[in-house]
């Protein structure tokens, strides 16, 4: 029963992700000079200043070891790893008060390799992204 029940629930997932979801269930791959350079749903480690960082990945968005730190949120060691990533978000954006850092750029998702961030989190970052890139803070606003 464990065998029947353990093969026919991967293999009806697999069937289901198929038929319902796009890319017949595959990663959306992202192509570059037709080269794969990523997934598209997979986050990437963005520390140049020209782009606009993600959140943060407690397992380097390596896709094959997802998961977050499973560190709960009065947890020292997690505490001094968000101070610690605010500290960073803040050298790099002066003009930010501690307040104004959203969450979501200081803490890692439940997966570790969620690619998205809120509009709020692309609006903190447009004044150095704008800077980096030699554009207008509207140019760049625009694409937000």
């Amino acid at each position: 029963m464990c065998v029947v029940l353990t093969v026919g629930y991967v293999l009806l997932l697999r069937l289901t992700s198929a038929v319902v979801s796009p890319n017949d269930g595959e990663a959306a791959l992202v192509e570059l000079d037709g080269k794969v350079v990523g997934a598209a749903n997979v986050g990437q480690a963005f520390t140049d200043s020209v782009y606009f960082w993600g959140r943060p990945s407690a397992v380097e968005y390596n896709g094959g070891g997802s998961g977050g730190s499973n560190k709960g949120t009065n947890n020292p060691e997690y505490l001094s790893e968000v101070e610690s990533r605010i500290e960073s978000f803040m050298a790099a954006h002066p003009y930010l008060s501690k307040g104004d850092v959203p969450s979501e750029l200081v803490t890692a998702s439940g997966s570790g390799l969620d690619p998205d961030i809120s509009v709020r989190g692309a609006e903190v970052q447009i004044r150095r992204v704008a800077a980096s890139r030699g554009m207008s803070e509207d140019a760049v606003r625009k694409i937000v």
